[in-house]
């Protein structure tokens, strides 16, 4: 059978890997931790926490990934979850292989998320953020399909779990199922070899976090950066799911 297979692009430093887990936790779903992770890393030389470990791991050949990515899901799951970055696909690569998703957005206020990354790598741009790349990659969708793909804010979720889920859910055209809601702590083997460096928080965790806002200290340099990205992040927000 063919999958359901979903797409979810997000920024990093979202709860794009707690939305992973409460997917993986479902029976019926498989998931892949961002499978073009090695192929952006080997192509754009990003000194990243443990790149050569993940060029390692995931090679650099784009389009056998991509291939499998439309491939079967492993143990012949019916839905078939990755999470991808958008920044992991490059400005030149083609993006014909998206029609064979059902693609989702993910999406963060810049100035939360570049206090966040700031927290890992001291020195970044606007496009370690992907917001830009991310917008680029909802026009296609929406060009292609001729309507809007789900768009999704992740403090929305936290603020509802449940209902967020569900709404999602229903916009894929699954069940949503309480398990999505609770999941083990600790690391696990869908886990991509970078986990050790970016993924503390989930591993500790056992469901979302209430969301809780945070005084945010950004520098000179972080500020534009979040800046630049606003414009972006706000035309991508007024398509945001709403729950009430």
């Amino acid at each position: 059978m063919n999958p359901i297979r979903i797409a979810m692009w997000s920024g990093p430093r979202n709860i794009s890997t707690a939305m992973m887990r409460a997917f993986e936790n479902r029976p019926d779903c498989a998931v892949w931790d961002e499978p073009l992770y090695g192929p952006y890393l080997y192509d754009t030389g990003k000194d990243h926490p443990g790149a050569k470990e993940v060029i390692a791991a995931q090679g650099s050949d784009r389009r056998g990934i991509i291939a499998a990515m439309l491939g079967p899901a492993p143990g012949g799951a019916p839905i078939f979850y990755q999470k991808h970055m958008t920044h992991h696909v490059l400005p030149g690569v083609t993006l014909d292989w998206l029609d064979g998703f059902a693609n989702c957005f993910l999406i963060r206020d810049p100035v939360e998320a570049a206090a966040s990354y700031a927290l890992r790598r001291a020195r970044f741009d606007a496009s370690d953020l992907g917001v830009h790349q991310q917008l680029r990659l909802f026009r296609r969708v929406c060009e292609r399909n001729g309507a809007i793909p789900p768009v999704i804010e992740g403090r929305d979720v936290l603020a509802d779990p449940r209902r967020a889920l569900t709404a999602l859910c229903v916009k894929l055209g699954i069940d949503f199922d309480e398990a999505m809601l609770h999941w083990p702590s600790g690391a696990r083997s869908s886990d991509g070899v970078w986990g050790k460096y970016w993924y503390d928080g989930v591993w500790a965790s056992t469901g979302f976090k209430p969301y809780t806002p945070k005084p945010l200290a950004l520098d000179a340099a972080a500020r534009r950066v979040a800046d630049e990205c606003r414009p972006c992040y706000e035309e991508l927000r007024r398509h945001r799911l709403r729950f009430d």
